[in-house]
């Protein structure tokens, strides 16, 4: 995790200074500051702070990866990487949700959103409990 939480505090330090030149350029050129991309870098600076921050907390609980370590071998990240379901139809059905969730906030239909807010949480459900109960629970739930 020591790449990952260096690269995003790299970016963020970047867009740290990129947030401060923009305001002043743009303060210079036109004598008021342009806020839109202003205030815009600086929520991105605080994302991938926020990011950053997360990935060195994390890093200093595990243990190295091979990835981490400068003796390590491509082949010590050999094995099991995880479950990865063979075929579900959620991820659909969230994206479903989620676009008309996303058409009610656009429109500005809360009934909509309202429908599109609960439609997310179902199929995220769905999502979440697929392999608990019908066909595909396992034996050991």
């Amino acid at each position: 995790m020591k790449t990952e939480w260096r690269i995003f505090l790299i970016v963020a330090s970047f867009l740290a200074g990129t947030a401060v030149l923009y305001g002043a350029w743009t303060a210079g050129e036109s004598g008021r500051v342009e806020w839109v991309g202003t205030v815009a870098l600086a929520l991105s600076f605080l994302l991938c702070s926020m990011c950053g921050g997360f990935f060195w907390f994390v890093s200093r609980r595990i243990d190295l990866r091979p990835e981490d370590r400068p003796d390590g071998e491509i082949a010590d990240g050999a094995g099991e990487v995880g479950f990865f379901s063979p075929g579900s139809y959620w991820p659909f059905g969230v994206a479903l949700a989620a676009t008309i969730a996303g058409l009610g906030l656009v429109f500005w239909q809360m009934w909509l959103l309202g429908v599109g807010a609960v439609a997310v949480i179902f199929a995220a459900s769905g999502l979440l409990f697929e392999y608990y109960s019908g066909t595909r629970r396992t034996a050991e739930h």
